[in-house]
Order: C-alpha cells, then structure tokens, then sequence
C-alpha cells in the first residue's frame, strides 16, 4: 500500500513537471510569436527608424534594483538599428551585442517596451550621423556588462551605451548624469545588490546615467508604448 502511494506520488509529479515544461516552452514560443507580429506592425506602419531608443522592464536578476533605485519601471534600454529588412537591438548585455527586435522584446516582461525618438531626429540622424553612430557603437561590440556601472570604456552598461553613443556621434546628451548617491538605495533590496556589488565601499561619488534618465528627457518624445 505504502509502495503504491510513493509510485502513485512520483508519477504525479512527473506529470506537474511536464505540464509546467510545457507551459514555459509554450509561453516563450507564444512571447516570440506575439514580438514578431509587434515587430512586422511596427515596419509595416514606418513606426521605427534607425536610432530610435527602446525600454523595456528587464526580467534580470538586478532589475527589481534598478526600478527601485531609480524610481523607473524601466530598467533596460538600446538603440534600434535597421539592417537590410530586419530591425536589431544594440545593446549592453554580456556581452555588447546585436540582438534581432522581435527577441528584445520576447525577453522582457510581458513583451511590454516603449520606443521613443530624437525629437530632432531628422535634423539629427543623417546617415552620416549614423553611420558614425555605428562606428561609436562597433567599438564596444564585445565587452563585459558593468556590474559595478563605471564611469569608463571597459565594461559598460545598457544606458551608458545609448549615452556615449549619441553623445560621441552627435554631440547630443540624452539624460541628465547623474552621482550613484543620487539614488534612492533604502529599500532593502536595493542594499543587498549595492553590498553584493561593492562590499563596503561604495563609489557614491561615481557619474551614472540610468535608463529612467534617458527615459525621462526632455529631447525625446514617445512613439509606440504597448
């Protein structure tokens, strides 16, 4: 009776643990399947171009953080770029990297981004002025996430790529810069990323530009939130 009940038990498991692989395969097949019907909709009605900027509230690890600190729903962003037909995202992962849009999307919570432009895009983004945007953008290709978000080339985080890349290519600084002790860090999960991050010393005094910066600038103007 009691070998019954075990064998009974671990078959029923095995079964939950089935439904829910096939949940998960499933939800991830219909993120991508709903991105690229985003994404063919977005071409379709010319809502993109090249350079424009793209949030998202990331499902990473130091996410819940960055929202917290930065008072933001959003805590990850790039710059979208057009290549033959097909719409990519550069972005600051691990590493720096081109990602196809209709996969930027997916990844994020609940396939929500908004997209937002220059406002002066036309005046600004010349093709000379992104192809030198580009340029910027290839020689970062490649390197590590900054974890600790300093202010140098040798690692580098998602808003600081989009920050540099305006700024090196166009002159234009998208979002206010910012000191790390301008964050909000009380909340206790933001404490246990800064200790985990930094120990006891944190650069309070590090430059910083956040996803909510550049969100929130003045220069840019919204074009697709869903």
């Amino acid at each position: 009776m009691k070998k019954g009940i075990i064998i009974f038990g671990l078959l029923g498991l095995l079964i939950l643990g089935g439904f829910f692989a096939k949940q998960k395969l499933y939800g991830s097949t219909h993120r991508i399947k709903n991105a690229k019907a985003e994404v063919k909709q977005l071409a379709d009605n010319n809502e993109i171009e090249n350079g424009d900027l793209i949030f998202q509230t990331s499902l990473s690890s130091q996410s819940k953080a960055i929202q917290l600190a930065t008072k933001s729903k959003y805590s990850h962003c790039g710059i979208i770029y057009k290549k033959g037909k097909d719409f990519y995202v550069f972005e600051a992962i691990q590493p720096v990297t081109r990602t196809p849009l209709d996969q930027w999307i997916a990844r994020g919570k609940e396939g929500k981004f908004v997209i937002k432009r220059l406002k002066k895009a036309r005046q600004v983004l010349t093709p000379l002025a992104l192809k030198k945007m580009k340029q910027v953008g290839d020689s970062f290709i490649g390197k590590s996430y900054d974890l600790t978000f300093e202010w140098s080339d040798d690692k580098i985080y998602c808003s600081e790529l989009i920050w540099k890349i305006y700024q090196r290519a166009t002159g234009i600084e998208i979002g206010k810069l910012e000191k790390l002790r301008n964050f909000d860090m009380t909340n206790e999960v933001v404490k246990k990323t800064m200790k985990e991050r930094y120990g006891d010393k944190i650069p309070m005094g590090e430059t910083v530009i956040s996803p909510a910066a550049i969100f929130d600038s003045e220069l840019l103007t919204t074009i697709k939130s869903n």
